[in-house]
């Protein structure tokens, strides 16, 4: 394969990599994105599930501290592609967005395929080159790029290349982490990969995930190291899972990681403080049952009042400040995340410190790097998508200010 005056190779398909490539080609740069899969954006449709949250609304000083740790690494990067860029980006490709109720930014549509339909379309437009199923296998040893392809390995020369690879959750989809050995090799430190908004494992009682697995839990505040979160949970056969799960995942992961115990306290009247509680039980009626009386003074569904008794065991106090101390912290017991290849993201990825302040890799001169595949993380909620295209953004235009 030949190569071209300041030609650029994107490998990776995701947004990191489809951003960077409207940039540069937009610039005039002639462009190739390769890609592992044999189509492109394959994690955005699967975003798309659940209605394609691009980004989140909130202002900056509450949004930057979603990514923890790497916040301040993040910040000018997100400055300068951020949540109102990124609904610019989806106008300009015919996709309105719109707020909803609890911040987060969609297209009107609630579709990713339209938004990635008009995207590829604006990147053939500007004469990006697209090669399918060529899975990046390194270097060789003249430098040029190595990929297997459906006809065998192929090379090709680039006078900078981008790397948006992806992480290692979701591997069918294409993120499997195998460029982790390959960057080792060259010298390039990479965190271990880890689970990121992911479901949790416990011991339920086989009655209770028998009779409540697939149910989602409401209107509940979940509780772990002083950190509260409110809002939805699913019971799974498994364990729990859900947004509220996910923004205390990191602390939980580190936990278990570290042999300490990962009890999440869920408090299943968030809405109702403890005196109030205590009130409404030491006024019902004399000689309820305790079911009765968990279902009509406390307010509670069927499976708030049997996950009470998994927290607590089968026989719960009947004294109302005691019964209301309980219904206000459930403590359940988390054994382990659930694997990294059910995750939505994943925590681990190169290290930031192997980075310059223009996302190159310090050790491979003219490399870049973008996206997950960057040690980082986030909960759900739009910051995923907003860091891996911001990133995306920030490579490409520091390689045309090279």
């Amino acid at each position: 394969m030949s190569s071209s005056a300041n030609r650029v190779a994107v490998i990776g398909g995701g947004p990191a990599g489809l951003i960077a490539a409207e940039i540069l080609s937009a610039a005039g740069r002639p462009v190739t994105v390769y890609e592992r899969m044999p189509s492109l954006g394959r994690k955005i449709l699967m975003a798309g599930r659940g209605g394609l949250n691009l980004t989140h609304s909130e202002p900056l000083d509450a949004f930057l501290p979603r990514y923890g740790a790497a916040a301040e690494r993040l910040r000018p990067i997100i400055e300068a592609f951020g949540p109102g860029d990124l609904r610019v980006w989806a106008d300009g490709l015919g996709q309105d967005t719109f707020v909803g109720s609890s911040g987060r930014v969609f297209p009107r549509s609630l579709k990713a395929s339209p938004l990635l339909r008009a995207w590829l379309a604006r990147l053939s437009g500007q004469g990006v080159e697209v090669r399918l199923r060529h899975d990046w296998r390194g270097w060789t040893p003249s430098g040029e790029l190595r990929f297997a392809a459906p006809d065998g390995e192929v090379t090709a020369s680039a006078d900078a290349t981008i790397l948006a690879l992806g992480g290692a959750s979701w591997p069918r989809l294409g993120s499997t982490g195998d460029w982790a050995a390959i960057l080792r090799e060259r010298g390039v430190a990479v965190t271990p990969f880890a689970p990121a908004n992911s479901g949790f494992e416990t011991a339920w009682s086989p009655a209770f995930a028998e009779r409540f697995a697939g149910q989602p839990l409401k209107t509940v505040a979940l509780g772990f190291q002083g950190r509260t979160v409110r809002g939805e949970a699913m019971v799974a056969r498994y364990g729990l899972e859900g947004g509220a799960i996910y923004a205390l995942s990191a602390a939980l992961r580190a936990a278990l990681a570290d042999g300490a115990p990962a009890v999440l306290e869920i408090d299943l009247t968030p809405d109702l403080s403890r005196a109030k509680l205590t009130d409404r039980l030491h006024k019902a009626a004399p000689g309820q049952s305790t079911a009765s009386l968990l279902r009509k003074a406390a307010g509670l569904s069927p499976l708030a009042a049997n996950l009470l008794r998994e927290a607590h065991g089968l026989i719960l106090p009947r004294e109302p400040g005691a019964l209301a101390r309980a219904i206000k912290s459930a403590p359940i017991r988390l054994t382990a995340p659930r694997p990294l290849e059910r995750a939505i993201s994943t925590a681990g990825g190169v290290a930031l410190g192997e980075l310059d302040e223009r996302l190159m890799l310090k050790a491979l001169p003219g490399v870049h790097a973008a996206g997950e595949m960057l040690d980082w993380e986030a909960p759900t909620g739009g910051y995923l998508l907003q860091a891996c295209f911001a990133t995306g953004a920030w490579a490409a235009r520091s390689l045309l200010k090279a």
